[in-house]
């Protein structure tokens, strides 16, 4: 669908028009729909942003509808509801919705609204059903609807609580697809014109970790969506994990392992996808310099990914560059430093830049086509199922990561989904750009797997949703690809009632793996070890995933797996490990230097050779050399990248700002710059020889000249208009 300019970079703001958080991107999504929503689209259409508008599709401020003045009926009894008869709740009288006909009829009445007022795409925000819930009048009513039987509460067992949310991912799917199909028609009945729907959704990663039903990848199927926003950012990140036997926060490799699974929800499906980035996060209670650490991690996980190359810079600007958090010593709150605020907008002209550039190689060779299957019904084992007889003692929360220190120890571990982790860290831990496959796009999209090598499953953490999944595996390996296959068979999960046991088919099986062993030729319950298929192979390891997470060995054993399924395809010289993850885009090196590795306490610190700029520090510094510790995260600009022009004309080589209207006189540079209100930017202008004079706006600007690199910086105050910036010798 053709758009009317390019939208490489964009940000959600709630409120009108403000030149303090004026990003100065290409789209701007104006949240909520409310009274003044014309009076907001104006004012930023007026700052010459393209309008999309995003809402929520599970929560908003849909009181209206809540207590009746929409049609009349009171509906609460469409509220979420945990087993205690507690409605989930994002706010006060902001309860999490159960999505049904009705409801998404109400939704449209203001979706029709916005197309009225001529936004061009519409974002249905994060369609949400807690595993918790699923206790409201409403889903009991759904229940009946979709199983012909009576509601089963869903912790009575793990058959109830798999088709519980089996049920609240399709009811998702349907609400969005009923509602993106009819507002795509009713803007092109009315107005003659085409609106794009989007959905910015968490990952299947984080949604499953902190159990959340979504569809996910059911919405690739539908045909009126046409892309989605990674909502991945510190506060989905954060959440800790157990890695050789010890908790904490991973930010970096969690984060790397969502974007990497959201970029594989539409690989190969022609939808646009943004990566989302967070300055701060919904969290308050942290410091900037918490903050900014874990922005960075961020912020270069996603741009290890470098099959997406649109973003949205920033949820909600104003609270960062207008918000206060608590200092240091805990004692008072304080707005953001000015050199981060420098440092977040160079970011995001970097992000918009990156459309630019393709990935070259940097440093070392990769462990490459390695892949964990992951699928959307690893989401429909992550209630509370609680054995008859037992009483549940678990304190329940409903808000993810940011309580889980407030949970009973057994809800704690429920969170830590080291089934999953188990499998994933030490993989990426040693340097092995580890991508998630997702499972359920293998039926939809031929040869999903070609490019593959080596792939890890284990039913443990998920169920296969249809038995031809099974085919397309064999296929695979037939072909020379080597399946490491992770399971104890403990799992209560594999009792549900599906496709693999279900009595009227004509055979049936305990677990899901004895279907896949079976069509493989292996019998359903092969020895632990190697077996040929084929020109591949299958390595069968009868272990639970989440014992891998415990320790160093159960570390070391993963690593050993997928170094001997190398082997077994005659690429066993494939396997390194690395003790940075790094590419190159264009001048841009990205880099990541990993920690709690073996090597950690006598290692020496990473050394980049420069000359770089580093695009981490508010002032641009020119560095030759680059000295990274374990942890560490880096974006830098690679000057021996920069392709100097004849006569050493000037060149911009990064900005914290948006540039426009070079001109080139013959002993003046001039050009406008234009960034958020009061705010310093900084640029670094390539130069044949040291400026006389350098002006912003009428006045003098810091100027520093470096003859080494043969750059200028220059340093002002920005303003959304425009400041017009001058070089003169």
């Amino acid at each position: 669908m053709k758009k009317a300019r390019n939208e490489w970079t964009g940000f959600q703001e709630a409120r009108p028009y403000g030149p303090k958080y004026d990003l100065r991107t290409d789209f701007v999504m104006v949240y909520g729909i409310s009274n003044d929503l014309q009076g907001r689209i104006e004012g930023w259409k007026k700052a010459g942003y393209t309008i999309h508008l995003m809402t929520g599709v599970s929560w908003g401020e849909y009181q209206d509808y809540l207590y009746g003045r929409f049609d009349g009926r009171d509906h609460w009894d469409e509220a979420q509801k945990d087993r205690a008869g507690s409605h989930l709740l994002h706010g006060k009288d902001v309860p999490y919705m159960v999505p049904t006909i009705s409801f998404a009829e109400y939704l449209a009445t203001f979706i029709k609204k916005a197309i009225d007022c001529g936004v061009e795409a519409i974002h249905m925000e994060e369609p949400e059903f807690w595993a918790a819930g699923g206790y409201s009048d409403a889903f009991k009513r759904e229940w009946l609807n979709f199983y012909g039987e009576e509601w089963i509460a869903p912790h009575s067992s793990p058959d109830a609580q798999y088709r519980a949310s089996k049920l609240k991912a399709q009811m998702y799917y349907r609400a969005l697809d009923r509602l993106c199909s009819q507002m795509k028609e009713y803007a092109l009945v009315t107005y003659g014109r085409t609106v794009r729907f989007y959905v910015p959704t968490h990952s299947l990663i984080n949604y499953t970790q902190w159990r959340i039903i979504s569809p996910e990848a059911l919405l690739v199927s539908m045909p009126a969506c046409d892309g989605f926003i990674a909502q991945i950012w510190t506060g989905t990140s954060r959440t800790p994990n157990v890695y050789q036997g010890i908790r904490r926060e991973r930010t970096f490799e969690t984060a790397y392992l969502e974007y990497g699974n959201m970029q594989e929800l539409t690989r190969g499906t022609g939808r646009e996808m943004w990566y989302l980035h967070d300055p701060i996060e919904d969290n308050p209670r942290y410091t900037w310099s918490d903050y900014r650490k874990n922005y960075r991690s961020t912020v270069v996980a996603s741009l290890l990914h470098p099959e997406v190359k649109q973003y949205e810079v920033c949820p909600w600007p104003r609270r960062v560059f207008e918000g206060k958090y608590p200092t240091e010593d805990g004692l008072g709150k304080e707005p953001i430093p000015g050199d981060y605020a420098t440092v977040l907008l160079t970011v995001m002209e970097v992000l918009r830049d990156m459309h630019h550039h393709e990935e070259e190689q940097a440093g070392e060779a990769y462990t490459s086509g390695i892949g964990l299957c992951l699928a959307n019904s690893a989401m429909y084992q992550r209630g509370d199922v609680i054995p008859e007889g037992q009483q549940d003692t678990a304190v329940l929360k409903s808000d993810g990561a940011t309580t889980s220190d407030l949970l009973a120890p057994q809800q704690r571990e429920l969170l830590d989904w080291s089934a999953f982790y188990g499998i994933a860290l030490p993989l990426v831990k040693s340097g092995i750009p580890l991508r998630t496959v997702q499972l359920d796009n293998i039926l939809t999209f031929p040869g999903y797997l070609d490019g593959y090598r080596v792939l890890l499953l284990s039913y443990e953490f998920m169920k296969p949703e249809h038995p031809g999944i099974h085919q397309s595996i064999g296929q695979w390996i037939r072909e020379g690809g080597v399946l490491i296959y992770i399971g104890d068979g403990s799992d209560p999960f594999h009792a549900v009632n599906e496709w693999w046991n279900r009595s009227e088919a004509r055979r049936t099986y305990d677990r899901p793996e004895e279907h896949l062993f079976e069509s493989l030729g292996l019998g359903r319950n092969p020895a632990e070890g190697e077996h040929a298929v084929g020109e591949g192979a299958v390595l069968f390891l009868p272990v639970h995933p989440a014992e891998l997470s415990r320790s160093a060995d159960g570390a070391k054993v993963v690593r050993e797996h997928v170094r001997r399924a190398l082997a077994i395809r005659g690429a066993e010289g494939d396997y390194k490990e690395n003790e940075v993850l790094q590419i190159k885009r264009g001048p841009y090196l990205i880099t990541h230097v990993l920690d709690e590795t073996a090597a950690d306490g006598g290692r020496e610190n990473v050394v980049l050779q420069g000359p770089f700029i580093d695009l981490f520090e508010a002032h641009l510094p020119v560095l030759q050399s680059v000295e990274l510790m374990p942890g560490d995260d880096s974006l830098l600009y690679d000057l021996g990248s920069l392709k100097r022009t004849t006569g050493g004309s000037p060149e911009i080589i990064i900005s914290s700002s948006k540039i426009r209207d070079k001109q080139l006189e013959a002993a003046r540079f001039s050009f406008v710059s234009e960034s958020p209100s009061d705010m310093t930017v900084s640029t670094r202008i390539a130069v044949a020889s040291e400026p006389v004079r350098a002006l912003a706006g009428g006045a003098a600007a810091e100027c520093r000249y470096d003859a080494e690199s043969g750059t200028v910086l220059l340093r002002y105050t920005g303003a959304p208009e425009g400041i017009a910036v001058s070089l003169e010798w």
